[in-house]
């Protein structure tokens, strides 16, 4: 008997499951809206520099102190980061005078402009505050903006590592409830920032609790259910987060103060801490921690719950032992993160999927995160940009079961360069083309993310996808196995994306860091950006041909298989692999990017 018969005698799809499943997927709803967060609290208003302090108190017109004070750009537009060293008066008769240049109705000469002395103007109209107006992040300031992304995706790949860690040595269900209690009270904090320095402090603590919310809610998913509906619950949580990329639109539209909307985001994480006090201890975990008693406790309460108290009762500790024993045999030796380095075909593969992984989310959130270039609404992008992720998951899935994994990579990437380049010559009035070409890039990134978790679990060998993980450690069998299912064959998925694949994983962080920090070039050459995340995409796309096709071929076990895969030596698929590659097709839809 082994851990998932144990599981199917207490009801393996039974109220508890539901019950369980339901709660720990509600809070992934709310995990998009810290991710994308930045793009309502740091939206840029219009702005301007504030008036000399003789005008302000006069009794000019906003249109005319504007006039009198604020020069044109080349466009017609009042310049955003200069004003005149003293006022135009001559200008409210509409006459010129002296030193101007004639840029527009109120140029000026260098010698007769200054920087913004007395603060800026905002116009908020569209929200009534952001940290761009609160702190006033423009001109010589405005890459602070950026830096506060960059500030919170270090604290998810930094989450990613801690939580990770600390859950193998302390178990899920105490980290989740620690992780929904830092996010509620750093999201609190981060809305009642005082300064700037405090609130990236405290959104580097959201990027941290959203990694451990998120690694230890799916545990708590896979460890509680058979393997044989994972698919479907994987299938379910994963839209739970393109459902939260609405949802935070619906709540930003109604909610237009920054503080006040960051709260929204982190309040109800009180509720889901209070809520992880209910959840059950991975009972696979308990065993392979040496705390069979309180495994076996778990299992007669889940019984219980399903109405199945006889089936539970019949349990002893020596069942549980002799179950795990049976999963402690399945995998043996201890690999690190040099083992994707080590041979010839292996490095290869590591550097090429380490692009794919990391362009593929440099790309994807440079276009998220960067919503107002569109000149469109950035509600109702936001709402089009988190609904192309269903119908683009669902193109790439048929895809790839068509044409193969490889082609499908190469296809997305380079398809998702390729419009984000064009876009570069489309003039900006040309709106709804624009918007047309970024959500048909952004589906197609979404498209590669997805393509990215099943390929690479087929890429590597088993052992790999078992023992390497992000923090390059070594790993006991028992909570190797922990991680990757209930025999030898859930490894396949499941294992790849709690432990196997912690390198690429850790590019993909890398990337969305840096993401942020590439808008800052458009201030020296203006179509920059767009070519470096046109280009990225490109580039891997090329890089993926040199991969294998893994279509209908032989999942490998060991290093060997992947060498000898790379020197043309395939054996023959056996029927029992097949089937267990259709399975791992199939749960391609449960991962969103």
């Amino acid at each position: 008997m082994a851990f998932g018969d144990l599981l199917e005698q207490v009801g393996g799809t039974g109220r508890f499951q539901i019950v369980h499943v339901t709660l720990l997927s509600i809070p992934v709803l709310m995990m998009a809206s810290h991710n994308l967060l930045q793009n309502f609290v740091a939206a840029v208003p219009p702005h301007f520099c504030s008036a000399h302090a003789n005008l302000s108190r006069s009794r000019l017109s906003p249109e005319e102190t504007l006039l009198l004070t604020v020069p044109l750009d080349i466009k017609g537009n009042p310049e955003r980061c200069q004003r005149y060293a003293a006022p135009r008066w001559y200008l409210s008769n509409g006459t010129s005078g002296p030193g101007d240049n004639g840029t527009g109705a109120g140029g000026g000469s260098g010698a007769d402009l200054q920087g913004c002395t007395d603060g800026w103007s905002y116009n908020m109209t569209e929200m009534t505050s952001t940290i761009i107006s609160e702190w006033d992040l423009v001109c010589d300031q405005r890459s602070l903006k950026q830096m506060a992304q960059t500030i919170y995706m270090g604290g998810v790949l930094v989450g990613a590592l801690f939580f990770g860690s600390m859950s193998d040595r302390y178990g899920r269900r105490i980290l989740l409830i620690i992780s929904n209690l830092l996010m509620a009270v750093a999201g609190t904090c981060a809305a009642f920032s005082p300064s700037f320095p405090l609130y990236c402090l405290f959104r580097f603590g959201c990027g941290m609790a959203l990694s451990g919310t998120g690694l230890n809610t799916f545990s708590l998913i896979v460890e509680w259910i058979p393997t044989r509906i994972r698919t479907g619950v994987g299938t379910i949580t994963g839209y739970c987060y393109t459902v939260g990329q609405l949802l935070l639109a619906l709540i930003a539209y109604y909610i237009r103060d920054w503080r006040w909307l960051t709260l929204a985001v982190s309040l109800p994480y009180y509720v889901f801490f209070l809520i992880a006090w209910w959840f059950h201890e991975s009972s696979r975990w308990l065993a392979l921690s040496n705390k069979p008693e309180r495994a076996i406790e778990n299992l007669k309460s889940v019984a219980k719950f399903n109405g199945r108290h006889e089936e539970g009762e019949k349990l002893t500790v020596d069942m549980l032992q002799e179950s795990m024993k049976k999963e402690m045999s399945s995998v043996q030796g201890s690999y690190t993160v040099l083992d994707l380095f080590r041979t010839p075909t292996m490095r290869k593969m590591t550097v090429c999927l380490s692009a794919v992984w990391l362009s593929t989310s440099f790309a994807y959130y440079g276009l998220s995160m960067d919503l107002q270039k569109f000149g469109v609404d950035i509600y109702l992008i936001q709402v089009i940009f988190g609904a192309v992720d269903i119908p683009a998951k669902v193109i790439v899935t048929v895809s790839m079961s068509l044409m193969g994994r490889r082609p499908s990579q190469m296809g997305a990437l380079i398809l998702a360069g390729v419009t984000i380049l064009i876009n570069l010559l489309v003039p900006y009035d040309k709106q709804m083309a624009r918007t047309c070409l970024a959500v048909m890039g952004k589906g197609c990134l979404a498209a590669s993310f997805n393509c990215c978790y099943l390929y690479s679990g087929e890429l590597y060998p088993t052992i790999i996808r078992v023992h390497v993980d992000s923090r390059a450690n070594r790993r006991s069998e028992g909570q190797l196995l922990l991680k990757c299912g209930t025999d030898k064959q859930s490894t396949l998925i499941q294992c790849f994306h709690q432990n196997g694949m912690g390198w690429a994983s850790m590019m993909a962080r890398v990337g969305a860091m840096v993401a942020p920090m590439v808008l800052l070039t458009a201030d020296y050459i203006p179509w920059l950006p767009g070519l470096i995340y046109g280009g990225a995409p490109i580039l891997s796309g090329v890089a993926a041909m040199f991969l294998p096709e893994t279509l209908g071929s032989p999942l490998p076990d060991t290093i060997q298989d992947v060498e000898d895969r790379g020197s043309g030596r395939n054996s023959k698929k056996p029927p029992k692999e097949t089937m267990i590659q259709q399975d791992t097709e199939a749960n391609l839809l449960k991962r969103v990017a």
